[in-house]
């Protein structure tokens, strides 16, 4: 028996190598003998890093940075191939869980941490960027993150811009002519999870910007002022980036990274699979387990277990979803090629009783799940044999 298993973090309580290992626990007490492949996941944001590194050989790099709001703190990206790719997310320096409650304001918030993580690795000489834009605390539209790589924003009397996202709407004028060489040498892809746009009903500022801190007439206030942004960066970069789909992503980075950087949007979980070789370890397996904190109606647009179960469709393999939570029949992700989702919950727990045994209540699930699997093989061979 061949099973790969493939999972997300169980965020706040399980890293993804650690939801990994106690999946494998469970497989190996039905198949002790089985080929199991372990493939830690992430989206692109915060455990991107970690996931990829547990999957593939490569160093941690460690950079002195600063965080959303200008205070130095030491931040880590990854290198792999050979020290030619960097694997870095804007979590580990412009991340919502480095701020307090009370620190959260995407009015003043800076992606200029991140661009100084970027600015390590290209001097580094890398030639491929993997940057993961999930779990921001920031609405500047990644223009910190272009000042730190040398971009000018100006306003009408020529002045440089303060940072924050409402320091954008007295944006008059983009200098990119000392953003740093190294750029025009390197790939950049971005894992972009989301559709929404720069501005409007749908755009950052109003989907994202209250959960960062943003009141509803601070979230008009920044919803204009990048909408003045994207207008003026679609200028310089050439192409219409108000309407570029994921360019309201991580407070408006989605559109900065390709005006600034020229990256590509991809999403999130197919970048990882990809740099973990995925493909390999799950042709010609015999199924694949896949799972994440929380499985709902949200699971189908993008998250990890329906990229992992695009991949195992071009081989036929199945796949099971194995959660803490799961909302929805068992058949939620049937269209995505999934053959049913199960939760890990025994019954009525506190958050923090749940959190304490998510390990060994995801070991006994999938023992649960892989004998009855097995049952099923045993009836499979005997109506053959007959």
């Amino acid at each position: 028996m061949r099973i790969v298993i493939a999972p997300d973090s169980f965020k706040g309580c399980l890293n993804a190598l650690n939801v990994a290992q106690a999946m494998r626990r469970g497989v190996q007490r039905v198949y002790p003998e089985s080929e199991i492949h372990m493939i830690p996941m992430a989206d692109g944001g915060e455990g991107t890093v970690e996931a990829i590194l547990s999957a593939v050989r490569g160093a941690e790099v460690k950079v002195k940075v600063t965080d959303p709001l200008g205070r130095p703190i030491e931040a880590m990206y990854g290198l792999i191939d050979n020290g030619s790719t960097a694997i870095i997310e804007m979590a580990a320096a412009s991340g919502l869980t480095l701020l307090a409650d009370d620190e959260k304001n995407p009015s003043v918030t800076s992606t200029y941490g991140t661009g100084l993580l970027i600015k390590d690795a290209l001097e580094r000489g890398v030639n491929k960027i993997l940057l993961g834009i999930g779990g921001s605390a920031t609405n500047d539209g990644g223009a910190g993150l272009a000042v730190a790589l040398g971009a000018k924003l100006l306003d009408s009397r020529g002045k440089e811009l303060p940072p924050g996202g409402a320091a954008l709407a007295q944006l008059a004028c983009i200098d990119m002519s000392e953003l740093s060489p190294f750029l025009s040498k390197v790939r950049i892809e971005v894992a972009c999870d989301v559709q929404n746009p720069l501005c409007g009903p749908e755009g950052a500022s109003a989907v994202y910007g209250p959960q960062k801190g943003a009141n509803p007439e601070e979230v008009q206030k920044l919803d204009g002022a990048l909408k003045n942004y994207g207008e003026c960066l679609s200028a310089v970069a050439g192409r219409n980036l108000l309407e570029l789909a994921g360019g309201g992503a991580a407070g408006g980075l989605g559109a900065g990274a390709v005006g600034f950087l020229g990256a590509e949007l991809r999403p999130g979980s197919q970048i990882v699979l990809e740099v973990s070789k995925a493909e390999e370890k799950i042709k010609g397996a015999d199924l694949v387990l896949t799972g994440e904190g929380r499985t709902d109606f949200q699971t189908a647009y993008g998250k990890v277990p329906v990229g992992v179960a695009a991949l195992a469709q071009k081989y036929d393999v199945p796949v099971l979803v194995v959660s803490g939570s799961v909302e929805g029949p068992p058949n939620l992700l049937s269209d995505q090629g999934i053959e049913s989702c199960f939760s890990i919950s025994e019954g009525p727990a506190s958050l923090e009783e749940a959190f304490a045994k998510a390990q060994e209540q995801l070991e006994r699930e999938v023992w649960r799940i892989l004998s009855v699997w097995k049952l099923g093989w045993k009836s499979a061979s005997k109506l053959n044999r007959s």
